[in-house]
């Protein structure tokens, strides 16, 4: 796969993030997924950038 762990890793916190955004839409927290969106978002481009 790759070696390097900081990207693996970044990537890891942004499905994480997503799980969160799943969560609180289905609490209807809309303005809590959309702030984790962004930061899952942020943090899927990161790691992808990072790779």
């Amino acid at each position: 796969m790759t070696e390097n762990w900081s990207a693996m890793a970044m990537v890891f916190v942004g499905l994480f993030l997503v799980g969160g955004v799943v969560s609180f839409i289905k609490q209807g927290i809309k303005v809590g997924a959309a702030v984790l969106g962004v930061g899952a978002a942020l943090a899927l481009t990161a790691g992808v950038m990072w790779w």
